[in-house]
């Protein structure tokens, strides 16, 4: 599974907002690995430098002293709609002059096509092929004068999850959808505020957590000081991967810090899915934490059975057919000196299409492992996410075409249990109506098509004009 995208803003009068940025993009850089950007203002002229690449890659100091400003807004990104290509690098700024705006996004519009059809035939233009420029657009396109009753009306007419950072030449907004699928946060430092999508990206670089953003909230800080309003909410549906995997365990949601959670999700596999095993591994890095859980609850002793490359990021070198063979060795190593003869218990976030699986438990027993037995954090994934998480489409989801038995087999493991939902809600500890657990029941918070395309919004033949729409 592939995460979604981190967005950051920081409106910071005499702070070097463009290096604050990069270093809470850093933070965020497990959100997205395809490419990154910053946009600041000096408070006459928007500007941007995105490139593709980890945050590390793109960013230089002769990159970053020219970004100038009080403002800044940043992204992190993974394509959830539209290809993987630098003019889809984030932040996007759209339109001109004192009627410009920059903006980044995390999530996924669903109802992307038929506002793209409206615009286009308004006479708006499209550069690229991202649900983000059809909300800047549909922002611009609003007939009030105030931004924030532009963004007001934005929201209302866009399905789907968005947590947005917007920046005008004067002012920073923190936008998240009714719904609030993904996660955003404010703190302040040195007089200043920051918006991020995780916590995490608060701690490091000094500033203090305030409050979470609030879903349906349109955050607007300006020189003179935070305004706030709120669009009405009928139900929460906080994406609950959050918790299993996408965030970092040192970041705060609704409350609760994510490491406990974590423990307390392989606690809780210990409980429903008891083995008789000699150890207990967590594959690195998602589910350590749940392996010590499982491990404290079970009384089976936790190893590190296998080591990861954490140097293994986003490369654009492509193997040879020799290394592409290895497969999952280029992230993992086992230490057969510590599997020889034994029986495992493995703990994981989650099967998605259940092709890395395989390779994990094969690499497993060829270090010597007696038995393998797979617990696994998430219960069945047994449909596709559409509010940006680039999981898979139904006929790919494994759950959603064998039964447990079925997957245990095809893996190659001598068990396989997945964390019941109810043993998933008690670990996260918090009321199981605010979240949204579409990929496990099926029940969206809002209707979706249920077979969606990211590339929808681009063609082979017309790469820069989806649909085929003659714009004007």
């Amino acid at each position: 599974m592939h995460e979604c995208c981190g967005v950051f803003g920081v409106y910071a009068p005499g702070e070097d907002v463009a290096r604050l940025t990069f270093f809470a993009l850093f933070a965020l850089q497990h959100r997205g690995q395809e490419s990154a950007g910053i946009a600041t203002t000096d408070g006459k002229q928007l500007q941007v430098y995105a490139r593709m690449g980890l945050v590390s890659q793109v960013f230089t100091e002769d990159s970053l002293s020219q970004l100038k400003g009080d403002i800044a807004i940043g992204h992190n990104r993974y394509s959830t709609r539209g290809s993987s290509r630098v003019t889809n690098a984030q932040p996007l700024i759209v339109g001109n002059g004192e009627n410009a705006i920059a903006i980044a996004h995390n999530g996924n519009i669903v109802n992307v096509e038929h506002l793209y059809q409206e615009l286009s035939g308004l006479g708006y233009t499209f550069n690229t092929s991202t649900d983000t420029e059809v909300i800047a657009n549909l922002i611009l396109s609003s007939p009030e004068k105030r931004w924030v009753d532009k963004i007001k009306y934005a929201m209302h007419r866009l399905q789907g999850a968005y947590s947005l950072t917007i920046m005008t030449n004067h002012t920073l907004y923190g936008v998240r959808d009714p719904f609030g699928v993904r996660p955003l946060c404010l703190g302040a430092i040195n007089g200043g505020w920051v918006i991020a999508s995780e916590s995490c990206a608060l701690d490091h670089i000094g500033a203090s957590f305030t409050r979470e953003i609030e879903p349906g909230e349109i955050v607007s800080i300006t020189e003179n000081g935070i305004d706030s309003c709120r669009e009405e909410v009928s139900r929460k549906a906080l994406c609950i991967f959050e918790y299993i995997y996408f965030a970092r365990p040192d970041s705060v949601i609704n409350g609760r810090l994510l490491y406990p959670a974590r423990l307390a999700m392989g606690e809780g596999l210990a409980e429903e899915h008891q083995v008789d095993a000699d150890l207990v591994m967590g594959v690195p890095d998602s589910a350590t934490a749940a392996g010590i859980g499982y491990s404290h609850r079970s009384g089976i002793p936790l190893c590190e059975g296998l080591l990861k490359n954490r140097y293994v990021g986003r490369t654009f070198i492509e193997p040879d057919q020799r290394i592409r063979d290895l497969g999952v060795k280029l992230k993992f190593n086992p230490l057969p000196q510590m599997l020889d003869g034994k029986r495992v218990v493995v703990i994981d976030d989650s099967i998605v299409r259940g092709t890395t699986t395989p390779q994990v438990v094969k690499l497993l027993r060829r270090a010597g492992a007696k038995e393998v037995h797979m617990r696994i954090c998430a219960p069945p994934i047994r449909y596709p996410c559409f509010f940006g998480v680039d999981m898979a489409t139904r006929w790919e989801l494994i759950a959603a075409q064998k039964t447990v038995p079925e997957v245990r087999d095809f893996i190659g493991a001598d068990s396989l249990g997945h964390l019941s939902i109810n043993g998933l809600i008690k670990a996260v500890a918090l009321p199981r109506d605010i979240f949204c657990l579409a990929c496990f029941t099926g029940d969206y918070p809002i209707p979706v098509q249920l077979e969606m395309d990211k590339l929808a919004l681009e063609t082979p033949s017309d790469e820069y004009n989806p649909f085929g729409v003659k714009q004007r």
